[in-house]
C-alpha cells in the first residue's frame, strides 16, 4: 500500500509539472521579437494578442507560413525568463 502510495504521488508530480503556467513575469514585445518568428514566419495574430495569451497561459500555438509558403505550427512556450519556440511543418 505504501509503495502504491509513492507512486501516485510520484506519477501526480510528474502530470502537475508538465503542465504550462503562466510566466513569474509579464513578456514584453522586445520578448516576444527576440525569438525572430515574424522574420522567419508570416503569422496573422496579431503580438499583442499572442502576448495575452503567453502571459495568461505559459504558451500559444499559432499558424506560420514561411518564405516558401510551406505552413508551420510555431508553438512559443515560457520558459523561465526566456520564450522557446518549436516549428512543426502542417
Amino acid at each position: 500500500m505504501q509503495r502504491l502510495r509513492c507512486v501516485a504521488g510520484l506519477l501526480l508530480m510528474v502530470l502537475v509539472a508538465g503542465c504550462s503556467l503562466p510566466p513569474e513575469r509579464p513578456f514584453t514585445r522586445q520578448d516576444l521579437f527576440k525569438t525572430n518568428i515574424f522574420s522567419l514566419f508570416t503569422i496573422k495574430e496579431s503580438p499583442d494578442s499572442i502576448l495575452a495569451v503567453i502571459n495568461q497561459e505559459g504558451e500559444v500555438v499559432v499558424e506560420g507560413i514561411d518564405k516558401n509558403k510551406k505552413a508551420y505550427f510555431v508553438k512559443i512556450v515560457s520558459k523561465g525568463k526566456e520564450l522557446k519556440t518549436t516549428y512543426v511543418e502542417k
